[in-house]
């Protein structure tokens, strides 16, 4: 049987089935994001301490856009914004505003064999940059062997925005230099100085890459919503609810650790339109990015 434990001092919430081998750990404080993650009795997520959040934005939510905006400047309906750039060493305003925000338990439930978590957030107070209200709502399902990602995003202002949106977890393997990631690529994305997008390479193939020791920080624009990561002990298969996708690939300064984050655009989409949607007042826009797990 499924529990669900909310530790309102830390405001944390714990999923856990000990006789499936799932736990997660939900940080509500640091924008609903998903801190640890055991599947089908093997950890494929885990706290990346002594690495901080504010530097790794480990399992964050980004909207209203994923990836980075040069120098937090973009203009959109004819009109001309500036963003605070919170990643001062490039000067580019980097992962949205919600990663850090506490998102609200609005619904939860739990079955023999499934616990779902539905969390909110919404945003009334408008800033220059980006001057909308939204609600954003994060759904967790877990099982005993996936994880589904739910996110609804309802614009609440009576003017139309644009947006991305990401997920930013880091997976653990065992032996990352034997680990590979496995997808169907239509266009390479060409990462220029401070990490934007300046262009694209068609390459049209299905990758296999070995990760070996490699230093990544690459995007690819996606053939369709499957993505493979396959290490020593398990199998990781992500899909996607929506037609058009992204995987940007980061390994960090910590041993046997990878980010594997789905992204509906690009660094500096606001500008290059790459992946770029638009919201209209009072509609909603949702996407679901499941993940599932196969013991080797």
């Amino acid at each position: 049987m499924y529990t669900i434990n909310h530790n309102h001092k830390t405001n944390i919430l714990e999923v856990k089935n000990s006789n499936a081998g799932v736990l997660g750990k939900i940080y509500l404080n640091l924008g609903a994001s998903l801190q640890e993650l055991t599947l089908n009795k093997e950890q494929i997520i885990q706290d990346l301490h002594p690495l901080e959040y504010n530097s790794t934005y480990a399992s964050s939510i980004l909207f209203p856009f994923a990836n980075r905006i040069k120098d937090g400047k973009y203009s959109f309906n004819n009109q001309d914004f500036q963003l605070v750039t919170n990643q001062q060493e490039e000067n580019n305003a980097l992962h949205g505003f919600v990663y850090d925000k506490t998102f609200k338990v609005i619904k939860q439930q739990t079955l023999q064999n499934s616990a779902t978590i539905t969390l909110e957030y919404i945003e009334e107070n408008k800033n220059s940059g980006f001057p909308y209200t939204y609600a954003i709502q994060v759904t967790y399902i877990f099982n005993n062997d996936s994880l589904s990602l739910q996110l609804n995003v309802k614009n609440t202002d009576t003017k139309t925005f644009p947006f991305t949106l990401g997920w930013h977890p880091y997976f653990k393997s065992n032996n990352l230099a034997k680990s590979t990631l496995h997808f169907d690529c239509h266009k390479k994305l060409i990462i220029g100085n401070r990490n934007i997008t300046t262009g694209t390479e068609t390459i049209n193939a299905n990758i296999n890459l070995e990760i070996e020791n490699k230093q990544l920080d690459d995007c690819w624009q996606l053939n369709s919503d499957k993505v493979q990561f396959n290490t020593p002990k398990y199998q990781l298969n992500f899909t996607s609810s929506v037609k058009e996708n992204f995987l940007q690939a980061y390994t960090p300064p910590k041993k046997n650790t990878i980010a594997i984050e789905p992204t509906t655009g690009v660094s500096d989409s606001f500008n290059n339109k790459i992946g770029l949607q638009s919201l209209k007042p009072n509609e909603n826009y949702t996407i679901i990015w499941k993940i599932g797990v196969t013991k080797v």
